[in-house]
């Protein structure tokens, strides 16, 4: 009779076995790819309790096991506001999956609740903001984000349809505003399908976003609309029925965008425009 495995045994196991095609070989792509763990770098694994930030904390926690450069981890959890139920589930799922992790408080969603306009936008600054400061003072010279695929087709469709740009959530980014520190998205080439199949056949239940606006948007039976996201989701679910590839083509033309192409960029904060040259070239012309 073979060995009785602990839970978080067996939720590793499913990780490199199971769902080694789906989950451990694109988070190595990404990681190699985008080269975004080097030698001796100590990484803030950022958990919000949700599927994709605790199955980004195993895998991570994988390869610095099996994986041939030295590195560290700090997995940090930031309370903005939890109410108790959600608070004790991110607890007792860090202890199934064996993560063990650092806690820290604050009053985002009190603050983000007072305000009418862009409640989400702030409450997801601040806790950068939040998560970057912590980080920093433990040492730590990146952050780790669960941004998945899906999260990044879904972020170029949005800003497109939403915000009139085209804009890319990209790998990694070096901070503006921390010195020396960079975020990095090792989950970005891993479908949210995928993570939620590892979640439901090992029995595993998250939290979900957790913030008052989402309690109540759920308590009112999703009264006043979807949000944008869920918008953009159901769009290219519809989509995918016609073309199964769709979001794969997405995902691939942030890859291979033509600059050459548009009429108009943006670079280091300032934006390149082809009507701005265009009224440029017509007012030099008229003055010669």
């Amino acid at each position: 009779m073979g060995k009785l495995l602990e839970p978080s045994q067996n939720i590793e196991r499913s990780i490199m076995k199971k769902y080694r095609k789906e989950l451990w070989n694109p988070f190595i792509k990404a990681v190699k790819n985008y080269e975004l763990v080097q030698e001796n770098d100590k990484i803030a694994v950022c958990i919000s309790g949700g599927k994709d930030s605790m199955l980004m904390a195993k895998l991570m926690q994988l390869l610095q096991r099996y994986g041939d450069v030295p590195f560290e981890l700090t997995f940090l959890v930031m309370d903005p506001g939890y109410n108790e139920k959600n608070r004790k589930k991110i607890e007792e799922n860090a202890k199934i999956l064996n993560v063990p992790i650092t806690v820290f408080e604050t009053n985002i969603f009190d603050v983000a609740n007072s305000v009418d306009k862009s409640p989400c936008y702030l409450c997801a600054r601040m806790r950068r903001g939040y998560l970057y400061s912590r980080a920093k003072e433990l040492g730590c010279n990146k952050i780790a984000l669960g941004h998945h695929f899906d999260d990044v087709i879904e972020t170029t469709l949005i800003g497109m349809f939403y915000a009139s740009q085209l804009k890319a959530m990209i790998p990694k980014l070096h901070s503006t505003n921390f010195e020396g520190m960079e975020l990095i998205r090792p989950m970005y080439c891993i479908h949210e399908e995928d993570i939620i199949s590892w979640m439901n056949y090992n029995g595993l239940e998250f939290i979900q976003c957790a913030c008052r606006f989402t309690e109540n948007y759920t308590l009112n039976n999703n009264e006043g609309g979807m949000s944008k996201r869920q918008e953009i989701k159901m769009l290219i679910r519809q989509l995918k029925k016609d073309n199964p590839l769709i979001d794969k083509s997405i995902f691939n033309s942030i890859h291979a965008v033509s600059l050459d192409t548009m009429p108009g960029y943006k670079t280091h904060g300032k934006t390149y425009s082809f009507l701005d040259n265009y009224y440029n070239n017509e007012r030099s012309e008229e003055q010669l």
